[in-house]
């Protein structure tokens, strides 16, 4: 299927690791042009070394999104490479640990990290998603409907983007601008295998993980994450807008007896 996405222009945040990986080579697979804006080099400058080898632009841009200034920059930077920009894709964030405990200024800096460069994203490069009829993707989580305890901040993060992608979706539509959010639940990616690698018995706690994913009963992938990000800023989406989709194999909402042992 030709998803459109041709010499598109794509900014991806977070994009050098685990989802975010996988969501910028998806795109570069369809034949995107993709910015990728991460805090560390070594990985986004190979992936940018990579694809220049095969004559694609995967550019990357090093910037902390924590720093109010870095969004508009991101913004400034694509328009004067390109000219443009088709789709953002708010990927970045981080599950901090942040709980009740913690204190006014970690949660101010939770939401920062999670929270208020999606907005300065959006914010900024809303006249130029304006001219392109352009997309948003926000990457969720389901820790904002399931709850888990002690990381109050990510969680009100996250409970915040889905608000935001349906309070978007609204505002842009006249503008042909269409804003959706995807939610993973358990994704395989290298973070989550070394934080399994660093407990007493890391292959009991993977099963009994995976015994709670009805479907299958697996994680899911990175790539699974990624084609529906992707396949939401395409041309195939062109009528959905202010839809919170899960890929999650069940875990969120199917009844509890799907995951009895």
């Amino acid at each position: 299927m030709n998803l459109g996405l041709q010499d598109r222009i794509v900014i991806v945040t977070g994009g050098s690791k685990g989802i975010g990986e996988a969501i910028v080579r998806t795109f570069m697979a369809e034949g995107a042009k993709v910015v990728n804006v991460n805090r560390s080099t070594a990985e986004g400058e190979a992936m940018q070394a990579e694809f220049a080898a095969e004559g694609q632009q995967c550019l990357f841009m090093q910037g902390d999104l924590c720093e109010p200034e870095t969004a508009q920059r991101v913004v400034d930077y694509t328009l004067k490479k390109f000219g443009q920009i088709d789709v953002i894709v708010n990927n970045a964030g981080v599950n901090d640990g942040v709980g009740l405990e913690s204190g006014l200024d970690a949660f101010n800096a939770s939401l920062q990290r999670n929270l208020l460069h999606v907005y300065a994203m959006v914010h900024h490069g809303l006249d130029a998603l304006k001219k392109s009829r352009g997309a948003v993707v926000n990457i969720g989580s389901k820790v904002a409907v399931t709850g888990q305890g002690n990381t109050s901040g990510y969680a009100a993060s996250k409970g915040a983007i889905n608000g935001l992608t349906r309070e978007w979706a609204v505002d842009l539509a006249p503008f042909g601008i269409r804003v959706n959010s995807v939610i993973p639940a358990e994704v395989w990616t290298p973070l989550y295998a070394n934080w399994l690698g660093s407990l007493p018995n890391p292959e009991a706690t993977r099963k009994a993980i995976e015994q709670l994913v009805p479907l299958e009963h697996r994680f899911t992938t990175a790539q699974e994450l990624a084609d529906m990000v992707v396949f939401l800023a395409s041309q195939r989406s062109l009528h959905t807008t202010g839809q919170i989709v899960y890929v999650d194999g069940g875990y969120t909402h199917l009844d509890r007896k799907c995951t009895a042992s």
